[in-house]
């Protein structure tokens, strides 16, 4: 029964992330909304809602800034791991689409995968090997639809997707101690508040001319939406590692690309050439076959 309830939890919350891609992009593309601004109000307001429900829900939310060692790692989660895979997400979107920059996203355990096998100085197993090329395969397919001399997207799509990959990587492995001594939503909600904040800072979003385009509807209700499902989600996939292994979790997290790509082609119009739909699939069966190696192997140690 606990398993089943990890599984609705991770389903449920990947949906709802993979949704909030073409939401964005439609956001972006039917405005003139800067990046800098969109992404300010979704993570002081997402963030801000984690900590209050922390603190309703009766847990300690300040304990962590008394401590400095913490609390420098604390910053440095959220400018270069938190605001730097939100950052790169958003940019990739208005740059390409949603589906490109969250299928990007999954590039992610290939950079960990070369970082922590240059950090042992030793070569990869055969096993990650394996998977690094069946992913770049697929990525090769989705960007060229198998044309080789012609890239689908821009340059500037394509370095703001790589981006997402390695902020990505360093968002997933960088907060590890800090999460386990402070607890994840704790983490999470403070590296939104000061990603934001330091966002808010540099853009000085103060003097922003966008503010007048949050009380148009129907932009208005779709950020408020965004930033409703995106926090829940974030919560709902967070929980269900209670309940599920890792390896569960990253097979069905691979319903959010899947979710945004469905949303897209109906609701945007959005219509890949036949070996980009490959090209989703392979990248998807070789990240999955990363995870469940992996899996194995320490499984085996």
């Amino acid at each position: 029964m606990e398993r089943w309830k990890g599984i609705v939890l991770i389903v449920i919350g990947s949906i709802l992330w993979g949704a909030t891609g073409p939401m964005i992009e439609w956001v972006l593309g039917n405005n003139s909304m800067a990046v800098s601004f969109f992404l300010t109000i979704r993570l002081v307001s997402a963030g801000a809602s984690i900590l209050v429900f922390l603190k309703l829900s009766g847990k300690s939310v300040m304990a962590i800034w008394k401590e400095k060692f913490w609390l420098m790692q604390l910053c440095i989660f959220g400018i270069f791991g938190m605001l730097g895979v939100q950052y790169t997400f958003v940019a990739a979107i208005e740059a390409s689409n949603a589906s490109i920059a969250t299928l990007m996203q999954f590039l992610g355990p290939i950079y960990i995968v070369l970082f922590f096998s240059w950090k042992s100085k030793m070569f990869p197993p055969r096993y990650q090997v394996v998977g690094i090329i069946g992913t770049l395969l697929g990525l090769f397919l989705l960007l060229t639809n198998a044309d080789i001399s012609k890239l689908l997207i821009s340059n500037e799509a394509l370095l703001w997707g790589l981006g997402v990959g390695i902020a990505f990587s360093i968002y997933t492995v960088y907060p590890a101690r800090l999460m386990k001594e402070w607890g994840v939503l704790v983490v999470v909600g403070w590296g939104m508040l000061i990603g934001g904040t330091v966002l808010a800072l540099v853009s000085k979003i103060w003097r922003s001319d966008d503010w007048g385009q949050l009380v148009e509807y129907p932009v208005n209700f779709l950020v408020v939406i965004i930033i409703l499902i995106g926090t829940i989600a974030f919560i709902l996939f967070l929980s269900s590692m209670k309940y599920i292994t890792a390896v569960e979790t990253s097979i069905l997290s691979s319903i959010e690309p899947l979710t945004a790509l469905i949303i897209s082609v109906i609701w945007l119009g959005q219509v890949l050439g036949l070996w980009q739909y490959v090209g989703v699939i392979v990248m998807l069966l070789f990240v999955t076959w990363l995870s469940i190696a992996g899996q194995g192997k320490r499984g085996v140690v």
